[in-house]
């Protein structure tokens, strides 16, 4: 995966994503692996308060319109912590190698996010609802 440029999260998702990372770690998970990208992530992004976060920045609970380059298909996705993954709702779980790409993405980014169906490349289009700067607005 690779993004061209800085990763920003909020202080509240870095803290709670660093939270949930090492209580799975903690619980012994097998597959540690597929952890390792987000926690990557994490570590080299650049914390900014709510107020400071620019409006196209994708955060968790973001509605993210995506396009597949190679399709040409569009997807609408809300980026989600696990335990509200839902694909029949179109939540994508941040653990998710998808979620994990586009965390800390802005508009008109591309990544490259390795799929059970192989290799995926990604565009940012949109953000339809971005809820930490909306919401400290």
């Amino acid at each position: 995966m690779s993004k061209k440029q800085p990763l920003f999260v909020t202080h509240e998702d870095r803290r709670r994503l660093g939270t949930m990372l090492d209580v799975l770690y903690t619980h012994g998970e097998e597959r540690l692996s597929y952890l390792h990208p987000l926690e990557m992530a994490i570590e080299e992004a650049h914390p900014i308060e709510p107020c400071e976060l620019p409006p196209d920045v994708v955060t968790m609970d973001s509605t993210v319109e995506l396009l597949d380059l190679d399709t040409g298909e569009t997807e609408v996705f809300i980026l989600v912590y696990p335990e509200r993954a839902d694909a029949a709702l179109n939540r994508i779980s941040v653990l998710a190698p998808l979620g994990t790409a586009i965390l800390g993405c802005r508009v008109g980014d591309t990544v490259t996010v390795k799929v059970p169906a192989g290799r995926r490349r990604i565009r940012v289009e949109n953000i339809h609802d971005e809820p930490v700067s909306i919401g400290s607005r």
